[in-house]
């Protein structure tokens, strides 16, 4: 038995002098239905709908322009880079609800060991990830072995992990935000390099020297580089992309979130597969909350609060299923730009910002519905 993604043809049989007088156990499917078996479909579809409401409402605001479009896509990135997580742990058949706990508690595993007991930097961010990562294997490991749902034990962690952040940032700084941690990091030449500001200043400079992007009355750059979230989140999703789409892995995944028991019974090491998906998924929240921490130079408790619903959600929008054994990291960019392209994107119109979670709950509930409509049409053959 091999584990196949979602978009390939499956042929049934052996080639034969029938197939030409049209065997039926060949089945050839028409480009239409090959896209339509496309997890991201839905979400790119989705996007253009959001892009075009926007540019009616708010096409003379300045969203579009280099500035806005920058403002959009750094939301977008950072929750890029968790909805990639999400979604390929979604695609074994589990849930990590941790996600926005450990953001905000890897923040404070890099601030409090820099500002209170003297750790250079790159080894506060190093412990921060050996740190998250070993708490992703503990989630799956208590997942694997105990046969909880793993809703349950991620949900368990989530208040943990929020706790232990409250308790650290009031115990070391007697409040719920640690301030400074910006000037250290850019103190420390690799660090700074990695995680913080923006890459590309030449380019950037270049262009508006030229006149091919806007520049500030003294002559920079309205825009000054890429943000390396963008960077990271590029990284992540092209990385896991391949791994799905190529690897002899990225058929494990698939396998184990369509059948567990059949994909142990052909040899997949299946708590392995879930283990190490849980420890990327800690990874992406780590990589965020080490971001965020570089970006705003302060680690806060409260960092990260719901943001594994939303990174759940954009996974969703994505295309991939609830159940596991379906869905696409490029599906999960698209869901992490309507979020971005949203919530920016309403302040640049008269509509009120409260809508915006209105809008995400429509839309979870709208690519849920289509993307079961289009796996009907698609598994009906119409």
């Amino acid at each position: 038995m091999s584990a196949t993604s979602p978009d390939m043809t499956i042929e049934l049989g052996h080639k034969s002098s029938t197939t030409a007088s049209g065997d039926e156990r060949v089945r050839r499917i028409s480009p239409w239905r090959a896209l339509l078996h496309r997890p991201e479909v839905g979400s790119i579809a989705g996007t253009l709908l959001v892009f075009a409401f926007f540019g009616v409402f708010a096409g003379d605001s300045g969203m579009f322009n280099l500035d806005g479009v920058m403002n959009w896509a750094q939301v977008a990135a950072y929750l890029g880079i968790i909805a990639v997580g999400a979604c390929v742990l979604m695609i074994a058949g589990e849930f990590d609800l941790s996600i926005g706990s450990m953001i905000g508690f890897a923040g404070m595993m890099m601030a409090v060991p820099s500002m209170f007991m003297g750790w250079p930097m790159w080894a506060a961010m190093l412990f921060a990830f050996a740190g998250c990562m070993a708490l992703g294997w503990l989630n799956g490991y208590l997942v694997v072995r105990t046969k909880l749902p793993s809703f349950i034990v991620t949900l368990a962690f989530m208040f943990i992990l929020r706790g232990l952040t409250l308790v650290l940032s009031t115990h070391f700084s007697n409040s719920t935000i640690v301030s400074g941690v910006g000037e250290s990091v850019t103190r420390d030449p690799v660090v700074h390099a990695l995680f913080q500001g923006s890459t590309l200043q030449g380019v950037f400079g270049w262009l508006a020297s030229v006149g091919l992007i806007d520049k500030l009355p003294n002559g920079a750059p309205v825009v000054n580089g890429l943000p390396k979230v963008m960077l990271w989140w590029l990284v992540i999703a092209v990385g896991a992309g391949f791994v799905l789409s190529q690897t002899r892995y990225g058929n494990w995944i698939f396998t184990v979130g369509g059948d567990a028991n059949a994909a142990k019974n052909v040899g997949v090491p299946v708590n392995r597969v879930k283990i190490s998906l849980f420890v990327f998924t800690a990874f992406c929240a780590c990589l965020f909350g080490v971001l965020q921490v570089a970006d705003v130079g302060s680690a806060a408790a409260d960092r990260g609060l719901q943001k594994e619903f939303e990174a759940i959600i954009a996974a969703v929008i994505g295309g991939t299923l609830l159940t596991g054994g379906y869905g696409s990291v490029l599906g999960a960019c698209f869901g992490a730009l309507i979020f971005g392209v949203v919530q920016i994107g309403i302040s640049y119109t008269n509509f009120d910002s409260d809508w915006y979670r209105v809008f995400l709950g429509a839309m979870l509930l709208l690519a849920v519905l289509f993307n079961h409509y289009i796996r009907s049409r698609a598994g009906n053959g119409k």
